[in-house]
């Protein structure tokens, strides 16, 4: 068991007088293992948050360099880190913030040929990327590796979130359902611009990645209701918060019936 010392009781104090964590829940958080993949707008407030809980290993991987068009969203980074690996700046700054967390850098792209090891090595996934290939990738990769997964995305105004546990059952012992289930296919090409194109809201992926590390808190300490067959949709243009459900979709080519997905030598659609 892992223990907490005096100057983690200290920090982490708000979270120990809530009943819902308390110490065994922060003790989960430090021996938790999570990989972010991509160190962007979702990955700046999500990585903030969860060394700040006091997750014991942080692995971020991304390959790109700090651009000044980032800083209007990625406030994990300042003016002086433009042109910087931002993994190697995320890392600075994460130990900053707290230094008993353990970081990992993987400055990389995540993709077929590294994503099943990494997933491996890791208890729990969340995948801030921003197109639909790594996002299968990542779900795909999880349910081979056995691992959750935390999935988001975000557009102009608006923004989802989800939980994928696809290696496991649900009370009524059906498979619970893959990110293929809730998106059977990829959008056609073209179709959704990039975010150079349509452009973002700035603080729209710091409320998005900030809910992406409270379901990851949630989900390490098990409390409350998991976002697994659930997709919640944020607008932020009216404000409005909703949840749907899906469910597994039996001819979903990774877990269906008939699947035909064997390895990640397919994660497109």
């Amino acid at each position: 068991m892992v223990m907490l010392s005096a100057e983690e009781v200290e920090r982490y104090a708000r979270h120990l007088v809530l009943r819902e964590v308390g110490g065994p829940g922060q003790n989960k958080l430090k021996a938790a293992r999570v990989l972010v993949i991509g160190a962007g707008g979702l990955g700046a407030p999500l990585l903030m948050y969860l060394a700040a809980a006091g997750v014991g290993e942080i692995g971020v991987i991304d390959n790109d360099l700090v651009s000044l068009s980032n800083l209007q969203r990625q406030v994990i980074f300042t003016t002086e880190d433009v042109g910087k690996p931002k993994v190697e700046v995320a890392a600075q700054k994460l130990t900053a913030l707290n230094p008993n967390v353990k970081i990992s850098r993987y400055i990389d792209r995540f993709s077929a040929e590294n994503a099943l090891v990494l997933a491996e090595q890791y208890d729990l996934l969340c995948d801030g990327s921003d197109n639909f290939g790594t996002r299968y990738l990542a779900s795909d990769a999880c349910y081979f590796a056995k691992k959750p997964l935390i999935t988001a995305a975000v557009g102009t105004f608006d923004g989802t979130l989800t939980t994928i546990r696809a290696h496991e059952k649900n009370a009524a012992g059906q498979p619970n359902p893959t990110y293929r289930c809730l998106f059977p296919e990829p959008p056609p090409p073209g179709t959704i611009p990039a975010c150079a194109e349509a452009g973002i809201l700035g603080a729209l992926p710091g409320v998005i990645g900030s809910l992406m590390a409270l379901e990851t808190v949630r989900e390490i300490v098990g409390f409350g209701q998991s976002l697994v067959g659930r997709l919640l949709m944020v607008d932020t243009r009216d404000m409005r918060f909703e949840t749907t459900h899906y469910a597994w979709d039996e001819n979903n080519p990774l877990t269906g019936n008939n699947p035909t997905i064997k390895d990640l030598g397919i994660h497109t659609g």
